[in-house]
């Protein structure tokens, strides 16, 4: 449940449902140029207001409640506005088609590093390879390796793969499928936890290595930032203009070119040109050939007149940066 600040005064909310046609008048008596009303209507009705207020309230004064999200530039046309948001929606896309390389590459690697090591298909049920971290609710301490394992199980049950259900049909024991198939149906987000509670061991570093890593740290803040931002484009978020919960740590001694100790001091860590440039990092990695940058090129290229890179965090020489050289 999200919690409040009790010191401010909550009020009741009274606002009454608007029509579409009340929408767009709305946001032509605080300043947007709409030039053609009955396009403006269409798109509302496909989008929905609330959703598209994201994208006009840079352009808005959201302080004053005399001028009552009034739009601060005169120049701001509704579909500037639209081509802002499906420049968003195309960025998520490709982030998204990203993510999904560098998520099926992670766990290739978790699992084959330890399931070897080990010589146990079933080493992630194995507690003594994972840290005794815990956390406090209701008064009762309790262990995050539980939890843990109690969402993979739930992860699993959910799970209509074929190959799950092939193993419950031709395997009695152990109850859980080996590493290789549970593994394969969790979300990120469980990825990213089990690395986070692995202790920190020979192989944990050597998954960390392969990816030109010489801290497991950096890559349990990557692999938790991306998840959430996994998240983000899974339920079609906005990413453009965000400020991730999650800082990225930047890495200053990594195997392969990443960003130079200058550009890392002075990048915001919770927008997205951090992720993007770690997300480029890994793919470079796991996929060679991937065209993740042209393609990000060819998007801010049509991303029409109110994109502003600056709003995502970008420095104005980020085409020079060593990652981005390529």
């Amino acid at each position: 449940m999200i919690t409040y600040d009790e010191d401010i005064e909550r009020i009741p909310y009274e606002k009454t449902p608007i029509s579409i046609k009340e929408q767009v008048q709305k946001l032509k008596s605080r300043g947007l140029i709409i030039d053609d009303e009955e396009l403006a209507a269409q798109y509302l009705s496909n989008i929905s207001y609330y959703r598209l207020r994201a994208y006009t309230y840079p352009f808005q004064n959201n302080v004053d409640p005399d001028k009552h999200h009034e739009f601060i530039r005169k120049d701001i046309h509704f579909m500037g506005i639209i081509d802002l948001y499906c420049f968003d929606r195309r960025l998520r896309i490709l982030v998204f088609n990203a993510l999904e390389k560098i998520e099926v590459a992670l766990r290739a690697k978790i699992t084959q590093r330890y399931s070897e090591a080990t010589n146990d298909s079933h080493w992630y049920q194995d507690e003594s390879l994972f840290k005794d971290d815990a956390y406090m609710k209701d008064g009762q301490k309790v262990f995050k390796y539980n939890t843990l394992m109690e969402d993979i199980e739930d992860e699993v049950d959910r799970s209509d793969e074929e190959f799950i259900k092939h193993y419950y049909f031709r395997y009695s024991e152990p109850e859980m499928p080996p590493s290789w198939m549970a593994l394969e149906v969790v979300s990120f987000g469980s990825l990213s936890r089990l690395y986070d509670l692995l202790v920190k061991d020979d192989q944990k570093k050597a998954v960390a290595k392969e990816l030109g890593l010489n801290k497991v740290d950096i890559l349990e803040n990557w692999m938790h930032a991306l998840s959430n931002l996994h998240n983000c484009c899974a339920h079609h978020s906005r990413i453009w203009n965000r400020r991730f919960i999650v800082n990225m740590l930047l890495p200053t001694n990594a195997d392969y070119p990443f960003l130079d100790r200058n550009t890392i001091a002075t990048t915001k860590r919770n927008k997205l040109f951090a992720y993007l440039c770690c997300i480029k990092y890994i793919l470079d990695i796991v996929s060679p050939d991937n065209n993740f940058y042209p393609n990000l090129q060819g998007l801010i290229a049509q991303g029409g007149s109110l994109l502003s890179l600056k709003d995502m965090g970008f420095p104005d020489n980020w085409r020079s940066l060593g990652i981005w050289k390529s």
